[in-house]
């Protein structure tokens, strides 16, 4: 599949918020250190934005990458670094330049 966009939605699990600062910034520093690395390889990060308004998520964050392994490598690293653990997600995967069917 080449060049995709990869779409991040998340909000913090309630636990997250009772987590020790010290916790937080280690978790958040190992999150860095993937997002890093992504983009030394090639990843494009657009940015994150925060979601207003009646969602579910609080944040989406947009990533270009040169093919769906890269995603998928980048969401296993980031899901190996507990993550997912400390954030309800959804992801969404799609070729960049393809307009979705009506």
């Amino acid at each position: 599949m080449g060049d995709c966009i990869w779409i991040h939605y998340a909000r913090p699990r309630p636990h997250w918020y009772g987590l020790d600062e010290s916790v937080k910034r280690e978790k958040l520093a190992a999150w860095k250190a993937v997002h890093d690395s992504s983009a030394r390889n090639g990843g494009v990060c657009h940015g994150r934005f925060h979601v207003r308004g009646q969602h579910d998520f609080e944040t989406v964050e947009t990533w270009r990458f040169a093919d769906a392994e890269a995603a998928f490598r980048h969401w296993a690293a980031l899901s190996a670094a507990g993550y997912g653990v400390c954030h309800a997600f959804g992801n969404h995967l799609r070729r960049a330049g393809v307009a979705p069917r009506p």
